[in-house]
């Protein structure tokens, strides 16, 4: 029996050959993952599908390439779901002025139970560390990680400075730095 191709192996091959059978192989392992990760940000399982669409599509069009002495192939795909949900929820705010559909906390499923604790805990340490930070640095946390806001959009509907948000969002990420360190644990 074939030994099975790792990811990049699959990956090297949709680049050079173009070739469909390995990008039905990576989507076929990713795409739930791809999948939940984008309905927990965006809360809406049609914009869930079209995020799965377009991170294919950018893998087959060689839209952000994968080096694999950054991280995980994994890893790298969540990051550009996240994006290309964090792109889809703005698309959709610009045609529809519709509110971001609130999330307690945004949880990823990896493979390995392994990987579902360390999210746990280290989700669990960075909530317990906003809730330490003032209220209006707290919202400018929320409203810009949670919500996908840019801080012009922050600005405007706050009513607070362009130079006030960038302020407390910097002071936001400091506190939360020097508490995060406080707990131990690699939160890079």
């Amino acid at each position: 029996m074939p030994e099975e191709l790792k990811d990049i192996d699959l990956y090297q091959q949709i680049l050079q050959n173009k070739d469909s059978s390995a990008l039905r192989k990576l989507y076929q392992k990713y795409e739930k993952l791809v999948y939940s990760f984008s309905y927990k940000m965006t809360g809406d399982k049609e914009i869930a599908e079209e995020v799965i669409q377009e991170v294919f599509l950018k893998l087959w069009k060689k839209h952000a390439p994968y080096d694999d002495s950054k991280g995980k192939f994994s890893s790298w795909l969540l990051t550009m779901t996240r994006n290309t949900s964090l792109d889809a929820i703005r698309k959709r705010n610009r045609h529809e002025s519709v509110e971001y559909i609130e999330k307690d906390s945004m949880r990823v499923t990896h493979e390995t139970p392994e990987d579902i604790l360390e999210w746990k805990e280290k989700g669990s340490a960075v909530r317990e560390c906003i809730k330490l930070l003032k209220k209006d640095q707290q919202q400018m946390v929320y409203l810009s990680y949670y919500k996908g806001k840019t801080q012009q959009a922050i600005s405007k509907s706050t009513d607070t400075p362009l130079g006030t948000v960038k302020g407390r969002i910097r002071l936001a990420l400091k506190h939360l730095h020097q508490c995060l360190q406080g707990k131990g644990g690699d939160f890079k």
